[in-house]
């Protein structure tokens, strides 16, 4: 019965007080059935099929080619349930990107879409990051950093993308708001994950620092979490102890 239905019942027969305590109660026990363990190594071949037994993915549209590793990342963005995102695979400069649709800024979280392209041709030089390139574990984790976009936009209101679009200009600010994203998806679960992407970014090439694909050679401030860091934030969080 969903969470609406059950108010419904309790308030008509309960003091409010304690029908909006029991309602409470029952969206912490829902929120809590959603938790994933933190897993240190996805494995293809050893993944349960049980786990997406309970999973909801409805509105997604996800490429059978990465359809296991979707629907693992997914699993650790129960926010994400009934969020509308397209999967698609083309070609472009990125190895991967997450955007809103166009019309994202006129319409409110519920009734946005969400795209995310996973890039199967660019510069030869970053062939070796492509999504199909990379080991099982390092694939959700870079997925789990594209959904931790949306979950950050699910949070916004529209004239939010306006401002995200000013945002390019400022190296400063562009560096914060990825490097959050990688704090956003720790805080998720896939930690681990990130990590095994941060490390094999930056082996494949040959690079301390990976500043995304306009930026190959510069050092210093952090765009995306390097591993050091990444376990530093892992090492602070109460979950992965």
């Amino acid at each position: 019965m969903e969470l609406q239905k059950i108010q419904k019942v309790f308030t008509s027969c309960l003091p409010k007080p304690f029908s909006y305590l029991l309602i409470g109660f029952l969206i912490c026990l829902r929120v809590n059935s959603y938790s994933q363990k933190i897993t240190r190594e996805f494995k293809k071949n050893s993944v349960p099929l049980i786990l997406f037994e309970n999973s909801n993915l409805q509105h997604k549209t996800i490429p059978s080619q990465y359809d296991t590793v979707i629907k693992i990342a997914l699993l650790y963005f129960p926010e994400l349930e009934k969020t509308k995102i397209k999967f698609r695979i083309k070609k472009q400069a990125s190895p991967l990107s997450a955007r809103p649709s166009i019309f994202a800024i006129f319409r409110k979280a519920s009734k946005r879409k969400y795209l995310i392209t996973i890039s199967n041709s660019s510069s030869s030089k970053f062939s070796s990051i492509h999504l199909s390139n990379l080991s099982f574990n390092a694939q959700i984790g870079v997925i789990g950093h594209e959904l931790s976009h949306i979950s950050d936009y699910n949070t916004r209101r529209g004239i939010y993308f306006l401002n995200l679009m000013c945002m390019q200009l400022s190296k400063n600010k562009i560096d914060q708001f990825e490097y959050n994203t990688d704090m956003r998806c720790i805080e998720h679960g896939l930690g681990y994950q990130l990590l095994s992407w941060s490390q094999e970014v930056r082996q494949k090439l040959n690079l301390s620092h990976w500043k995304g694909i306009k930026r190959l050679k510069e050092q210093g401030k952090e765009r995306y979490m390097n591993p050091e860091s990444i376990l530093l934030a892992l090492n602070k969080n109460a979950d992965y102890k």
